[in-house]
């Protein structure tokens, strides 16, 4: 593992706990498969990712750990965990601008790639700010969404096929999708939490799975589909000021 990674992490704006456990279970995986730099290097580091699948159907087989790695308890939740951190691991090595300073991750939560206008890169860099600082808010108080919600990802992204997911969720009728965004939601924006959600029926077959998608505002191709689709619902946030005199 790379010396940076930690580093990287802190630019993502992950919590201090949520970091400790990222680079652990990095670190587990290595300890089982080698370093994932030279699993990434010599082209295996899918295979490693391949290894820890592991599905609902597969638990409900009962079918035993795929991995290598040895441990106690759930093994769909804890290879679901340390597949999460393998994914979020090459995303970091195939994060090229973060050697030279910029972090700026797309809205695919894919490779980041450099603007070539400056003011671009900045508009990139504070659109990424704001979400993060929505959806650290969001975590803390998930019940002003909706008190029946809890947060099951551990505090961070879930990786699925398409994607990181902002925020999962649970409540009593199945597994909730929350995607955030900053500013207005087009229908790309519809179409990266629809994906989101079908990756994660794939995984989880017996559960259902819904989505909210929230966002300052929607344009009207957002809102149409959103309207045929009625496992989709569109929230919008508002940004509060308070002011105080400071003597």
């Amino acid at each position: 593992m790379r010396d940076d990674y930690k580093d990287w992490l802190i630019a993502q704006k992950y919590q201090d706990g949520t970091i400790t456990a990222q680079l652990y279970r990095v670190q587990k995986v290595e300890e089982y498969y080698g370093s994932l730099d030279e699993n990434f290097q010599n082209g295996t580091l899918q295979s490693v990712i391949d290894d820890l699948q592991y599905s609902t159907k597969d638990e409900r087989e009962n079918k035993p750990n795929p991995s290598k790695i040895k441990f106690d308890g759930n093994i769909r939740n804890n290879l679901q965990s340390y597949k999460n951190s393998v994914v979020r691991y090459r995303k970091f090595l195939l994060d090229e601008g973060f050697e030279s300073g910029d972090l700026i991750p797309n809205d695919e939560n894919e490779i980041a790639i450099e603007p070539t206008a400056p003011i671009n890169r900045e508009l990139n860099q504070q659109r990424f700010t704001l979400e993060r600082d929505m959806q650290a808010a969001l975590r803390r108080n998930i019940a002003l969404l909706d008190p029946t919600l809890q947060v099951i990802d551990d505090g961070i992204e879930r990786s699925v096929d398409s994607g990181f997911i902002d925020i999962t969720c649970e409540d009593d009728n199945g597994i909730v999708v929350i995607e955030l965004k900053a500013g207005k939601a087009d229908g790309k924006a519809i179409g990266q939490i629809l994906g989101y959600m079908g990756d994660l029926q794939e995984e989880e077959v017996d559960k259902s799975v819904r989505g909210i998608l929230i966002a300052h505002d929607f344009d009207r191709r957002a809102k149409a589909a959103a309207r045929v689709i009625p496992t989709l619902k569109l929230m919008s946030y508002e940004i509060e000021f308070k002011f105080s005199e400071n003597l």
